[in-house]
């Protein structure tokens, strides 16, 4: 793990130096070939040049006077190639000092550089030789304060732990050991965490989990978080549901396409993005009563499992004809859903790799959104999406969609026609609700195929960081 601190006093450090004008750097101990060397390669904004000196690094990045969603990206990757050199050079600390007097350029370069040097090396035999040496960020800057910084360190963590989650293999996490995992943030962030086993989702007659399970030999769970602490703004809780597919085979409806559950360890990014935020929260201890629901399960074709015609009762009474067993993300969501009314939410998020269908629209640069809650909602979720950069794309969510999901013998069905299949998804999950909701299908993003600047190859911990910022600005 790596730290972001306040500065101390640092000598023969590696250093980070953000400017808007390079006049800003005339008192910095910079000799005069040094300073002319910057002049000349500091053409465009959002570059940084490495003055490389005996015993430390000067990493120089300019940017423009004003943060914006796009500059404060840029600067975040700048970040991420900055840590990738310190680690190159063995570097275990670096200070950051920011000359701009806008906290939100050292807020975005810190958070990409601690971002960047995430890994995922449990299962190398070699792990210790290949370990980054960075360890520690310190930050300089008259507009950040200790509050801030701890934000930052919550944000981080939590992201490297829903990394991590997404990351595991379902021999180590299946859905006992994801709900461990949230019973270890419960305890490390103070908030509550009871787990539901396989007996009493049978109590509760929670169909849509029980059918998905009904081919594992694994038991499902259904993990319940909350942090309510007594200075909460909220009378009415905000509650976040995440898709715990710990792995996916499609079932019966087994998946056709050559390396497709390849990466299927994945389909639970949903549950790690939920539980993950709330552990931020919780550390955070912003002032907003959230709660928490993660169904969870593999989907698999093995022993009783269920078949396409089946004809499933769920947890509210809804039956439901399966047309295809790989539709299984929203049979679990519904339960969880439907079991939200107890709670008599102010607002329920879901997050989930839902769709193919989402991903193609968009591909991995952003979430599809749709659902019943107020433009003002989807207005906030689409600025805290500007402002960590995991953007938001608001989907049409017209009556007509619900058509697709009528069957002929059951009150809906969980597949709707060959279009559309993201929204008829939503439609789908929507039959559940009875207050302001918002559906976030995370498909394209929660998983990268390669190094990206501070998103490293497989999980990216999408929606941690969202839901955070969200839920701080509510």
């Amino acid at each position: 793990m790596i730290t972001i601190l306040p500065i101390s006093k640092k000598e023969n450090t590696s250093k980070v130096y953000v400017v808007s004008d390079l006049i800003q750097l005339s008192s910095l101990g910079f000799n005069e070939d040094e300073f002319n060397y910057l002049k000349e390669s500091l053409k465009d904004d959002f570059e940084w040049k490495l003055i490389n000196r005996l015993k430390e690094q000067i990493y120089v990045v300019k940017v423009k006077d004003k943060p914006t969603s796009q500059s404060q990206e840029k600067i975040r990757k700048a970040g991420a190639n900055i840590t990738k050199s310190l680690n190159e050079f063995k570097q275990k600390e670096v200070a950051v000092y920011d000359k701009t007097k806008e906290e939100a350029y050292l807020s975005s370069i810190a958070e990409g550089m601690a971002l960047a040097n995430y890994q995922f090396l449990k299962y190398f035999k070699d792990a210790k030789n290949k370990t980054n040496t960075l360890k520690s960020i310190y930050a300089q800057s008259k507009d950040i304060s200790k509050e801030q910084l701890l934000e930052l360190n919550a944000i981080v963590e939590a992201t490297f732990w829903a990394r991590d989650l997404v990351n595991e293999p379902v021999s180590f996490l299946n859905a006992e050991e994801l709900s461990n995992q949230i019973v270890e943030m419960g305890k490390k962030a103070n908030f509550k965490v009871e787990v539901l086993d396989q007996i009493k989702l049978e109590t509760l007659k929670m169909g849509g989990l029980l059918a998905v399970n009904k081919g594992s030999l694994d038991p499902a769970t259904f993990t319940k978080m909350e942090w309510k602490p007594k200075s909460a703004k909220n009378k009415k809780p905000i509650i976040l549901v995440g898709k715990g597919v710990v792995y996916d085979t499609g079932g019966l409806s087994l998946k056709p396409t050559a390396n497709s559950m390849d990466i299927m360890k994945c389909d639970m990014g949903g549950a790690a993005a939920v539980s993950c935020a709330i552990y931020a929260i919780a550390k955070a201890k912003l002032p907003i009563h959230i709660v928490g629901l993660v169904p969870a399960t593999d989907n698999r074709p093995g022993g009783n499992a269920y078949a396409p015609g089946d004809v499933v009762t769920m947890f509210d009474g809804t039956t439901v004809e399966v047309l295809n067993t790989d539709a299984e993300g929203r049979m679990i969501l519904a339960d969880a859903l439907a079991y939200a009314k107890k709670y008599k939410p102010e607002l329920v998020i879901d997050a989930a790799t839902l769709t193919g269908s989402a991903m193609r629209a968009i591909g991995s640069y952003g979430s599809v959104v749709m659902g019943t809650a107020s433009d003002t909602a989807f207005n906030k979720l689409e600025e805290s999406g500007e402002n960590t950069y995991e953007r938001t794309v608001r989907f049409p969510f017209w009556d007509e969609y619900a058509q697709e999901i009528k069957s002929p013998i059951a009150d809906i069905k969980n597949l709707g026609g060959a279009s559309a299949g993201a929204i008829t998804a939503g439609k789908f999950l929507e039959h559940f609700t009875d207050y302001p909701w918002i559906h976030v299908d995370i498909a394209g993003p929660a998983w990268a195929d390669s190094d990206s600047g501070y998103l490293s190859k497989g999980g990216t911990g999408t929606g941690v960081r969202l839901f955070f910022d969200f839920v701080k600005n509510y």
